[in-house]
């Protein structure tokens, strides 16, 4: 039987491995971490919402049913398409008849990687840990701070970018300031706490409709979050975020929402790549002079109308399924057949009964926006327990004002334990070292 590599267990990865259950083919789904995470609630374990096994599942549990795939643990570093060939980083290979690519995407930081230590992006588990402990971390360190220009520091919460996971932050963050550690601590007032969101753009949300944009903006407002438009980032250090005109904003925490960049593996297809390093696909979705080649999702720059594709997780589903159904016209003889993305909408939650709904049939702002998010993304999430936990989890947040996963592990920069004599960054020789706060 003809072999399908398929690279990334994803979106794009596991709907390309679903719709292949039923060929007379081989499947190798390809990870280098054993789960699936539903990253659009990333940002809820960011902000100590949900905990991290209740927004993931394990790719084997997923695809259990899927009798003609084997699932892989490993991280592909090379791809020889001449020899059809997978390097893996240590040292494996695997070969393919046909390959899929669905590897997804990293932040970008414009040319300043730098920055990555003192602003993390939001992309993987880890990432949302990592910031989680930031987070909550800042509010301990200014319970601590007898300095007031260093305590307003600590509470200053920077967020760079204003798309959908900039927004969800910021509004979520100024809940937590607000309402969920109001009556919690005695040397400070949480509700005095700064969140500032910095986009480049002239506007948050730039993919809304204008409409939804002034809506959101003015529930972050109600929030009392701080909406900076039409500023650009030129530094990120210790001390904070300077933007343009030399402004320097003093901020303890600050993360990166502003921009994506393809996984460093495609480059290694040889195809050509656009400024964010996706693969210039052909209309079919695969790579110019090599037709058994597909990449789909963040890997891929498509183009539809003229413009590109949205980097969400409907492009990278709609895109593996449509890989996957090209193989199999490929082994029946048959012409592939170019990718038409079909539209499902947008949405972006602000924060506590408001969110906003970008439909093909509908636009919604408000409680209507927010009920419509919670119900698709419960829909969405894999695995019934997960739907019943999250489902269970937001009720008691929106009852109680109360986040269940407001858990710091591990050494923190700053609090360290002399009884043990762990300092920041250091682990201790008898305990698991929990994901350090530095990239």
């Amino acid at each position: 039987m003809k072999h399908i590599l398929i690279i990334g267990g994803g979106f794009g990865g596991l709907s390309a491995a679903k719709r292949l259950r039923h060929a007379d083919v081989r499947v190798t789904l390809l990870d280098r971490k054993n789960h699936h995470v539903f990253q659009p609630l990333l940002y809820q374990v960011a902000t100590a919402t949900l905990s991290p096994g209740d927004i993931a599942a394990p790719i084997r549990w997923i695809l259990r049913r899927v009798r003609n795939a084997r699932v892989l643990m490993g991280e592909a570093t090379r791809i020889d398409v001449t020899a059809r060939r997978v390097g893996l980083a240590d040292g494996a290979s695997l070969d393919y008849d046909y390959l899929i690519v669905a590897s997804g995407s990293r932040h970008s930081y414009f040319g300043h990687n730098e920055w990555e230590q003192y602003a993390p992006g939001l992309k993987t588990l880890e990432d949302a840990i990592a910031i989680r402990r930031r987070i909550l971390v800042a509010f301990e360190q200014a319970e601590r701070e007898t300095d007031p220009a260093r305590q307003r520091a600590l509470l200053t919460f920077a967020i760079v970018g204003g798309g959908p996971t900039g927004v969800e932050l910021a509004g979520t963050l100024a809940e937590i300031a607000k309402q969920t550690l109001r009556d919690e601590f005695r040397s400070i007032d949480t509700t005095r706490a700064r969140i500032v969101l910095i986009e480049a753009g002239p506007s948050i949300l730039p993919t809304f409709p204008e409409s939804l944009r002034r809506a959101a903006e003015r529930s972050l407002e109600r929030l009392g979050v701080e909406v900076r438009q039409k500023t650009t980032v030129t530094n990120v250090d210790a001390q904070g975020v300077t933007c343009n005109g030399g402004e320097l904003l003093e901020a303890g925490t600050v993360v990166w929402a502003a921009g994506v960049a393809a996984s460093p593996l495609v480059k290694t297809l040889g195809a050509p790549l656009d400024r964010a390093g996706r693969v210039i696909v052909q209309p079919d979705l695969s790579i110019s002079g090599h037709p058994e080649v597909f990449v789909v999702g963040d890997a891929a720059l498509s183009l539809q109308d003229g413009k590109p594709l949205p980097g969400v997780a409907q492009t990278a589903m709609q895109g593996a399924v449509h890989a996957a159904d090209n193989i199999l016209r490929l082994m029946r003889g048959e012409p592939t057949q170019p990718f038409v993305y079909r539209n499902l909408g947008n949405m972006a939650i602000v924060g506590r009964g408001s969110a906003v709904a970008d439909l093909p049939w509908a636009k919604f702002s408000g409680l209507i926006g927010w009920l419509a998010w919670l119900f698709l993304h419960i829909v969405e999430l894999i695995g019934f327990r997960n739907r019943v936990v999250v489902l269970f989890e937001w009720a008691v947040a929106y009852l109680t004002f109360q986040r269940g996963a407001r858990l710091i592990t591990g050494p923190v920069e700053g609090i360290g334990s002399q009884e043990s004599g762990i300092s920041a960054g250091q682990g201790s020789r008898n305990e698991p070292q929990a994901v350090s706060t530095k990239r």
